[in-house]
């Protein structure tokens, strides 16, 4: 869950022309030093002609050259990725030498917006629309996991930072999940992540990454991409999510013991690509000491199927987890179609849920008591239509 926090006001607006469009950023959509900032912009050609909304994610790791080349190896990587559950990449932008990754996420809100709107008026997410988003998130991974370069040859393409803002929940009720600026893959040409950058989300990444670097294979040239890295990890990924989701709190909180069986703490050199609330080594603490054990304790509440689910999804080597996204989505949608349904869980019963925790959170005027980390959130859904807008395909 985001903590409460000033994010601070709007920049005044900024206009430029870049690769044959005009920008108009309107207000930051995302500012937070936890997560990638987000600018909600206009865009249009520049010549003229109706205009759309989309997000720019400024590229804050590299500077100059590096961050265009950064910025458009991730557009290059989304042209492998064409899938309902998965938020377009429109393609990259350059002023001032800084680079940005277009995007468009369509009108909605972040997963982690609505786990705080629903903390915020003392309510869970239901079972279902938990298992739903999960569901629609392992179909857009069983995809990427597959994903092929123009040749044909795989990308053995790891996510490696799903989390709630990273999976989108649109006003219609569909899901997608955003933002593969922080993926492995095999892509040809793509810059090298520097060895003591560990990239993704911290609180929600895979045991099998921090064994990369305290216990490293034979041979393993970076210390924090494990040689056998594959889609798994972001199996448990998604597992700590769906967890969260159906405990409306962060599952690894607190451990009793502090690195008993690790033989080396992470260095000071070592650091995330975000920062994150607690320092790296208690956020690696917290996940290699939570086992099977611990899993069934903090779901202990949950419905049989889901537990099972969940223990399967959260095992701490990745031969023992759902070996695709692809299993963990069948799994999650026979819950959702488990014969005492009259109707299986969907997008129109998940805009539904949805629309009425943020309807609640409103009219108890809950957000100066509880910011959220996406801006334009609550009283009101996001303000996502600008006057003269006209969606359309570029």
């Amino acid at each position: 869950m985001s903590q409460p926090s000033d994010s601070g006001g709007s920049p005044s607006q900024l206009t430029f022309e870049s690769g044959g469009y005009l920008y108009s950023i309107q207000r930051p959509l995302v500012s937070h030093p936890d997560y990638d900032t987000l600018l909600l912009s206009s865009r249009q050609l520049a010549k003229g002609g109706p205009f759309k909304l989309v997000v720019l994610k400024p590229v804050h790791l590299e500077h100059g050259r590096e961050a265009r080349t950064r910025a458009m190896e991730e557009v290059r990587l989304s042209r492998s990725l064409r899938h309902r559950n998965i938020a377009p990449v429109l393609g990259s932008a350059v002023h001032h030498e800084v680079a940005y990754v277009v995007m468009d996420m369509g009108h909605g809100r972040f997963l982690l917006s609505l786990m705080d709107a629903a903390v915020s008026v003392n309510r869970k997410l239901s079972h279902d629309f938990a298992a739903y988003v999960a569901a629609e998130v392992a179909d857009a991974l069983d995809c990427a996991h597959r994903a092929e370069d123009e040749e044909g040859r795989p990308l053995h393409l790891v996510h490696r930072a799903v989390g709630p803002m990273r999976i989108r929940v649109g006003d219609d009720g569909r899901i997608q999940l955003t933002n593969f600026g922080a993926a492995y893959s095999e892509l040809l040409g793509r810059i090298r992540t520097p060895p003591d950058l560990l990239r993704g989300d911290p609180a929600y990444i895979a045991p099998e990454i921090l064994l990369g670097f305290c216990k490293p294979e034979a041979s393993q040239t970076d210390p924090l991409t494990p040689k056998k890295l594959d889609g798994r990890a972001d199996v448990f990924s998604l597992g700590l999510v769906l967890l969260e989701m159906l405990l409306a709190r962060y599952p690894l909180d607190p451990p009793d013991t502090l690195w008993l069986d690790v033989e080396r703490r992470f260095p000071p050199e070592v650091r995330g690509e975000r920062s994150s609330l607690l320092p790296l080594e208690t956020l690696a603490n917290r996940v290699l000491h939570f086992g099977p054990d611990e899993v069934q304790r903090a779901a202990e509440e949950l419905p049989a199927p889901l537990r099972r689910i969940l223990s399967k999804a959260l095992r701490p080597h990745p031969d023992e987890r759902y070996q695709t996204a692809g299993q963990l989505r069948d799994e999650l949608r026979a819950f959702l179609g488990r014969p005492e349904q009259r109707k299986p869980f969907g997008a129109k019963e998940a805009k539904a849920e949805a629309n009425a925790l943020f309807t609640q959170a409103s009219n108890l005027e809950r957000l100066d008591a509880y910011p959220v980390v996406e801006r334009g959130i609550l009283p009101l859904p996001p303000d996502m239509t600008l006057e003269g807008s006209d969606e359309f395909d570029d």
